[in-house]
């Protein structure tokens, strides 16, 4: 049977949404996402080429450095040890001749001749006054007989003391350059050098150094020869270009990157970035980077001197700008192809799911008018001969058959939901009257006997402790003086005798209220508050809990202080057990008005762990604890007696995790 209450059903257009989304779901969606995935791919790919490529180009450019490196070795060497020079070692004169005839086949920049002191014996240039630094390890290895070639700095003054020439050539003025790491200076004076030292035979002046060496600063020719070599023509697409440089330090010695048109950045410097990684920590940086003016595909590795320390980079690269615009290129037609192929399928895909979900819009259509109540609806006939137009018959079908058993079923239910109505409201009363009456006799099963008990532990403890407290009386009149030896020990003998007898007191309080209930006094019950704080001090000092009290009530109260403070106190211990880690505790009291009655409501708040909500019906009632073996579950039921015979109420607010609100309310005194 059909109920027009019922919810109906989600929207026919839903079908639609459906296959609609069936249909485009590979086309609009996962394509894109493929498309997406295949050109994130193809962009690392062209990267890592990119990075291959540069990392080849400097592989190049380092061995043609090294091939620089070994030949002034070879030469420097060979003409030590050429017959020529075995000849005039003898004459000063000659010796100097050769060394000015060989300076310039050799291609060096500076040539001369030292003995085992160090002193100078011959050299190309004259050589200015003062001492030549000849403490390079190269020239020690050569002393020791062992001919070396590295890279080495020299700095102003020395280059001044091989020729004024070199000193001039290598001062470089320094060009601001961005994202360069700030630096004070405005020159850059010092040399980078190819030095090469040799062992040779002075004859009767013993053993002596060849030395020789190439300035590469401004050395043009060496640093266009690697470009020639790494970026040789149509290696690099149209609007590319490569560049080579060589640093001193930070500072482009040697370069053929253009600051303007015709003009070489020499005295520029390197960015900071790159300085860190290649010269500070002495890694080879492989990837785009900001030279001079542009973005390059770069690769920087470090240049170390004969002493072992990072002096100087070298470097290649290529414009990054063709490149990216190719990379933009690619991807521009590959969203453009997925455009035309998305525009031309779509329509094919859209008239298909039509086909599909019209007939099923007009199914769902008649399942929705009859679930309103409309059991004459119909689909009728359907264009469709496949499997939903034979769905759309048979539903017809059904509900021709539905439409006669729903008359049938209605007659049925109404007799049905009558005699169960009867039933039900019968069974309701009968329920609430069981519910009652277990109630109220659980409850006083569980008084009767907790009374029984108590009466009987209070008689069973209190005569022992009668007969302690009476012995140990007898004990101290019996040892006299030497009881004071034990003053400590009996001490705590009373004090413990003394909280035995609290307890007992207390479970008769609990147990028969109308005999223990103490004197009843009028008083502000913010005092009585504020009087339970050194009570609870030592508690509170072992916890990191934050204590404010707020007085605001201004009435009197009718109650027992002492009972008053027990309550109190013992919601205020169970507020600290609640906070183990530390928390805030309120306690409040104001001025309250309940079921039209005035009377001052005491508050007590903490941050602590609170209470579930199916403990919360149950916290008052007597042994019941949720603290293993810390609590007797007596707590909040003998509190809540004190208050209950006051004519006052108390209550607890409280969620997991939450905290806990518990509120004592008293009436007003007459």
């Amino acid at each position: 049977m059909f109920d027009a209450g019922a919810d109906p059903v989600r929207p026919a257009r839903s079908v639609r949404y459906r296959l609609l989304v069936i249909a485009l779901l590979p086309t609009l969606v996962i394509l894109p996402l493929l498309l997406g995935i295949a050109v994130y791919r193809l962009n690392a790919r062209f990267d890592a080429a990119l990075t291959s490529k540069v990392h080849g180009d400097l592989t190049i450019a380092h061995q043609y450095l090294s091939h620089i490196l070994e030949n002034s070795g070879e030469h420097v060497t060979a003409l030590g040890a050429s017959a020529r020079f075995k000849e005039v070692v003898a004459d000063p004169a000659a010796l100097k001749a050769l060394l000015v005839q060989a300076k310039p086949r050799l291609e060096l920049d500076f040539l001369y001749v030292i003995d085992g002191q160090g002193r100078v014996i011959a050299s190309v240039d004259d050589l200015a006054a003062g001492p030549l630094k000849t403490d390079w390890p190269v020239i020690e290895a050569a002393l020791r007989g062992t001919p070396r070639t590295a890279i080495d700095v020299l700095d102003s003054a020395d280059l001044q003391m091989l020729s004024p020439d070199l000193a001039a050539r290598a001062r470089l003025p320094l060009v601001p350059t961005d994202n360069a790491v700030p630096s004070p200076r405005t020159d850059e004076t010092r040399g980078m050098v190819i030095q090469s030292a040799s062992p040779v035979d002075l004859g009767a002046a013993g053993k002596g150094v060849l030395v020789g060496g190439i300035l590469l600063n401004r050395n043009l020719v060496f640093i266009d020869t690697i470009n020639d070599l790494v970026y040789r023509s149509a290696s690099l697409p149209e609007g590319s270009k490569g560049t080579a440089t060589l640093f001193l330090d930070d500072v482009r010695i040697s370069t053929n990157v253009r600051l303007f048109e015709g003009q070489r950045a020499l005295g520029t410097r390197v960015s900071a970035a790159v300085r860190s990684a290649v010269l500070d920590k002495g890694k080879t940086w492989l990837d785009s980077a900001f030279v001079v003016n542009d973005w390059y595909i770069s690769a920087y590795e470090p240049i170390t001197d004969s002493f072992g320390k990072r002096v100087g980079m070298l470097y290649v690269g290529f414009l990054q700008a063709p490149f990216t615009a190719a990379k933009y290129q690619t991807a521009f037609f590959i969203m453009a192809a997925f455009f035309v192929i998305a525009a031309l399928s779509v329509p094919i895909f859209l008239r298909l799911a039509r086909g599909i979900f019209e007939p099923l819009e007009r199914v769902d259509a008649t399942i929705a008018r009859v679930e309103s109540g409309d059991l004459g609806a119909r689909t009728g006939a359907v264009e469709s001969r496949d499997e939903i137009g034979r769905v759309a018959v048979h539903l017809d079908d059904l509900l021709d058959q539905l439409q006669q058993r729903d008359q049938e079923l209605r007659q049925w239910n109404d007799e049905l939901n009558l005699r169960v109505d009867e039933r039900t409201q019968e069974l309701q009363l009968a329920n609430r009257q069981l519910e009652a009456t277990t109630k109220q006799l659980v409850m006083s099963e569980k008084l009767a006997a907790i009374g029984e008990i108590t009466a009987g532990v209070a008689h069973e403890i209190n005569n022992p402790i009668a007969v302690m407290q009476g012995n140990l009386d007898v004990i101290r009149s019996v040892v006299g003086e030497k009881a004071d030896l034990a003053k400590v020990e009996f001490r705590l003998i009373d004090e413990q005798i003394q909280r035995i007898n609290q307890i007992v007191t207390k479970l008769l309080q609990f147990a028969k209220p109308e005999e223990f209930a103490g004197f009843v006094d009028r008083h502000a019950p913010g005092q009585a508050v504020a009087d339970c704080m050194p009570l609870v001090q030592h508690l509170l000092s072992k916890a990191a809990i934050e204590v404010s009290l707020e007085n605001t009530a201004e009435r009197l109260i009718l109650m027992n202080r002492t009972e008053l403070q027990q309550v109190v106190v013992n919601l205020i211990v169970n507020a600290i057990h609640a906070m183990p880690d530390g928390g805030k505790l309120t306690i409040e009291t104001v001025d309250r008005t309940w079921d039209e009655r005035p009377g001052v409501a005491i508050i007590v708040t903490d941050t602590g762990i609170g209470i579930d909500p199916d403990m919360q019906t149950r916290v008052f009632d007597p042994f019941f604890t949720n603290k293993q073996q810390a609590g007797t579950g007596l707590g909040l039921s003998i509190s809540q007696t004190l208050v209950t015979r006051q004519g006052g109420r108390i209550a607890v607010e409280s969620a997991p995790d939450e905290g806990a609100r518990f509120t004592i309310w008293l009436p007003e005194a007459d």
